[in-house]
């Protein structure tokens, strides 16, 4: 799980990297647990919120340079 703080420190570049990296991982643990169960299903909803910050600051970023 990904941090406000983490993402914050990030580069735009290295932030569109990480979402490339938590969305796979985010596809791949919802196959896992649609054929058996996951152990912790509590760690989906983590990284799907960890998604939704990064992209929240990747828009946040964009605002910023278009004014």
């Amino acid at each position: 799980m990904i941090k406000q703080e983490d993402i914050k420190e990030l580069t735009t570049e290295e932030l569109k990297s990480r979402l490339a990296e938590e969305r796979a991982l985010f596809t791949k643990m919802k196959m896992s647990h649609a054929v058996s169960p996951v152990e912790n299903p509590l760690k989906i909803r983590g990284v799907r919120r960890g998604i939704a910050r990064i992209e929240t600051e990747l828009t946040k970023r964009i605002k910023a340079n278009t004014k």
